[in-house]
């Protein structure tokens, strides 16, 4: 089911695009390190860093997720304790500390336990991204009523499927997806193009055990 079919777009330009990048993955296995990412600023927090691969600090980090500057502090901390995030170098004379991602990519694998606690970080990302709906619904709506200029077609795109596939089907069709959303990531995080859109994407894949 596609909610809207998007028309075909331009290829990337090359210099908006990620060549080559050092690529270090953290993967967190330990239960009780993804029961401590159950937390939406913490989710918020990994998102960012993750997907920007630009450093923040704690008041940055405060004003995107509406927490006051102590309480991301503590949160950072504890996403330091299990090597998730880690401090960054500070610019100048810059008195309050910065912190980055601890790696390019951040994969949560607790070994497929029942009752699994990324489940519990499951509802938050799609809480997440219910709030990005949210809040772009509200500033379509107001640009609107105030007969600005509205979105090109397709800009909102979401798509479903179901499909029949063995393991190593999904773990190609996974690679690929990956890879294809790679080649869309900058080459120099700090570096944004003239006219590029900060865009959230999610893909998922889970099984369908409705009988």
């Amino acid at each position: 089911m596609n909610a809207e079919i998007p028309e075909p777009a331009p290829a990337a330009e090359e210099g908006a695009r990620r060549r080559v990048r050092p690529e270090k993955k953290v993967e967190i296995t330990d239960p009780k390190a993804i029961r401590a990412l159950a937390h939406a600023a913490r989710l918020e927090v990994i998102s960012e860093l993750y997907s920007t691969q630009v450093s923040r600090t704690a008041t940055e980090l405060a004003v995107q997720t509406g927490l006051t500057p102590s309480a991301m502090s503590y949160h950072l901390r504890a996403l330091e304790k299990w090597g998730i995030v880690e401090p960054a170098a500070t610019a100048g004379d810059a008195r309050e500390r910065r912190w980055r991602a601890a790696g390019t990519d951040f994969t949560i694998n607790s070994g497929g336990g029942v009752a699994s606690p990324e489940f519990a970080v499951l509802d938050l990302e799609l809480d997440a991204f219910r709030r990005r709906v949210s809040a772009y619904a509200k500033v379509r709506d107001e640009r609107r009523n105030n007969d600005e200029s509205t979105e090109a077609p397709g800009i909102v795109v979401l798509s479903s499927h179901l499909l029949y596939l063995t393991p190593a089907q999904r773990s190609e069709l996974t690679a690929k997806v990956l890879g294809l959303l790679k080649e869309y990531e900058l080459e120099v995080p700090d570096q944004v193009p003239g006219g590029a859109e900060r865009i959230a994407t999610m893909w998922s894949l889970i099984p369908d055990d409705r009988k």
